[in-house]
């Protein structure tokens, strides 16, 4: 059954500009699908134009009948007062007119009615009422609440008081309590935690509707779709795989086509030289040949019909790194923070050394951002010291980029920031930054959030620094975007602390994790991959602490192991621990190729799956193990 048909959808808000030209695609029910772009490329426009608020200038869009459609981009305004718990109740407003009416009913039979067809009618109220979960809100509500780290406070808050990310959260909530038959999401991942993120791909993965999302979130975009739409130039092109497949599928694509244009072109080659040859014997008095040049120079014509495919120019920049002289970059002694009651660290003590790679992470709202600002001197610590070392020249990259003179175009603010350049240099800066033609003498404000961070790296990385601290800093980028800055970081020697939600970013650079919980820093020195392993063992011990049963305790009528019995325990013991140190040995070779494996995403995507089943075999051997250490 399809449930989203779309064809030669055409739309332009600029004349002879258009975003979106031509674009035909279906999507099947219970399908899940990337719609990816670079940044303008027109997936929001589309989405707009599915669920009725844009109109296209033509084509036709059909939705299949009866099929409810929800658009998380879209924060609906809700009456002055209503807080978060009663935004995420409001998905069972339609269970409310049915509860009213049990309501009434119980109470015309409680006073005495008896007649039948209003016990028949409440009956199949009730079985209504129980069908669509009428019974288990709280249950619902709690469990999304929690998947989507809502928690007390914020579910006590007001909803216009959150910010905007909170509320693209909240209504994220609400559309999956809602039980929406196809969801369509505009960069979901972007205002989530990790643990929000991996909740979400479960239940994308669970979801028995249809799903089309908008992210750049490649970890995301393997885990949870299936089939890929890319938008280029106003059409869409379409890749029957994961994130993974797409990238090494278009490359091909991009190949063969190179291959097909090169065959042609040294085809029309031949031709036009055999035609210039017809014309000057024509012009020596052999009139037939004349009507032969006119006819190869039609066929020449007739072949020109693959254009020289392109790619995206990359932006080829990088951060200037001065050489750093000592040992220490970054010093934190018993550092404690607070707003009001809440207390955010208390009694943190850490160190960087130069060089070093590390990832802060925690949820939202455990204070992350606040500690990179208390590093900048742009927040000040209730308690403790923070030392930077006297050789560090840092630079830091915010959250939510700001510019002093935001009506001003980016030649402006790059002249105002960096005193005593040109205009042309200017210009050439931003070039390199892929800010070229008019685009230069836009106002800043008028720039997305994934320009914005664009141009503030442009001027950041014209300083020399030895010590970087990045927040959040693929956040609203396409995946073009990152690339560039995460080759940057590649290229970048000097000391790098960074938040973020993106595991790509994150495994890839992260050489040391620092977890933040509870008000509380604990240092893992190792990178992503063996710290998710590592704390999925921690998490697999706990589960199996809670399934072991006590036993019921009778001293008299348990039998003890007799002495013949003990002996081939311990050998069984024996050779578990030679197959436990044997595949833990093959884990750590594999984390090793993980590691090293770069942008190739399938063969990482590959390695991760069979990462996945040596961690059950071994999880496996160490529930035996300890089965037998009991026998022994």
């Amino acid at each position: 059954m399809i449930d989203i048909q779309v064809r030669d959808i055409t739309k332009s808000f600029e004349v002879g500009h258009p975003v979106l030209n031509g674009v035909t695609f279906q999507i099947d029910q219970g399908e899940r699908v990337g719609l990816l772009g670079r940044n303008g490329a027109g997936k929001t426009t589309l989405f707009r134009i599915l669920t009725g608020e844009l109109e296209s200038d033509s084509g036709k869009v059909a939705i299949a009948s009866g099929r409810r459609i929800g658009l998380i981009s879209q924060i609906p305004v809700f009456p002055e007062g209503y807080t978060v718990e009663m935004v995420l109740r409001s998905a069972f407003d339609r269970l409310k007119t049915l509860s009213s009416e049990m309501e009434e009913l119980a109470a015309r039979m409680a006073a005495g009615e008896q007649d039948p067809v209003l016990l028949k009618r409440y009956g199949s109220l009730s079985e209504r009422f129980e069908v669509f979960g009428g019974y288990d809100i709280d249950v619902a509500v709690n469990k999304i609440a929690n998947g989507l780290s809502i928690d007390a406070r914020m579910r006590a808050q007001d909803f216009d008081s959150l910010s905007g990310g909170e509320k693209t959260r909240v209504n994220l909530g609400r559309l999956i309590l809602e039980d929406t038959d196809i969801l369509l999401l505009d960069e979901p991942t972007n205002h989530l935690d990790l643990h929000a993120t991996e909740w979400l791909e479960e239940y994308i993965r669970a979801f028995r509707g249809t799903v089309v999302t908008i992210s750049h979130d490649r970890y995301f975009l393997d885990r949870a779709i299936t089939r890929v739409i890319e938008l280029v130039d106003g059409r869409a092109e379409h890749y029957s795989g994961n994130y993974s497949f797409y990238a090494i599928e278009k490359e091909r694509r991009f190949e063969e086509r190179q291959k097909q244009y090169e065959k042609e072109q040294a085809k029309i080659r031949q031709l036009e030289k055999s035609a210039e040859q017809l014309r000057l014997w024509a012009f020596q008095g052999m009139d037939k040949t004349y009507r032969r040049a006119i006819s190869m120079e039609k066929r020449i014509e007739r072949m020109r019909t693959t254009s020289r495919p392109t790619k995206a120019r990359k932006m080829d920049a990088r951060f200037h790194t001065v050489e750093f002289h000592g040992d220490e970059v970054l010093a934190l002694r018993g550092i404690s923070k607070g707003w009001g009651e809440r207390t955010l660290f208390d009694g943190i003590s850490l160190k960087i050394e130069g060089g070093e790679r590390i990832a802060l992470i925690g949820d939202n709202g455990t204070g992350k951002t606040t500690l990179l600002k208390m590093i900048m001197g742009e927040e000040y610590p209730d308690a403790g010291r923070i030392r930077i070392g006297p050789a560090v020249c840092s630079a830091y990259l915010p959250q939510h980029v700001s510019f002093e003179h935001p009506d001003w175009n980016l030649v402006e603010n790059m002249m105002a920031e960096k005193r005593g350049i040109s205009a042309q240099s200017a210009r050439n800066r931003l070039a390199a930054y892929d800010f070229r033609g008019e685009d230069v003498f836009k106002p800043v404000s008028v720039l997305s959030g994934g320009e914005q961070s664009r141009l503030r790296l442009c001027m950041l990385m014209d300083d020399a620094v030895n010590f970087l601290l990045l927040d959040e800093p693929t956040n609203h980028l396409d995946i073009d975007s990152r690339e560039w800055i995460e080759e940057a970081v590649e290229a970048y020697d000097g000391a790098l602390l960074f938040v973020s939600h993106d595991r790509y970013f994150i495994n890839r650079f992260a050489q040391r994790i620092w977890e933040l919980d509870g008000g509380t820093i604990t240092d893992y020195p190792m990178g992503y991959a063996e710290y998710r392993a590592l704390k999925a063992r921690e998490e697999a011990e706990r589960q199996s602490a809670k399934e072991v049963p006590v036993p019921d305790k009778k001293p008299e009528t348990h039998k003890t192991p007799s002495v013949r019995q003990k002996p081939s325990v311990r050998r069984q013991i024996t050779v578990l621990e030679h197959e436990i140190a044997d595949a833990e040995a093959a884990l750590e070779a594999l984390q090793q190729e993980i590691e090293s494996c770069g942008s190739d995403y399938e063969r990482m995507a590959e390695l991760a799956a069979q990462q996945s089943d040596a961690e059950a075999a071994l999880e496996t051997l160490y529930e035996r193990w300890e089965t037998l250490s009991e026998e022994a």
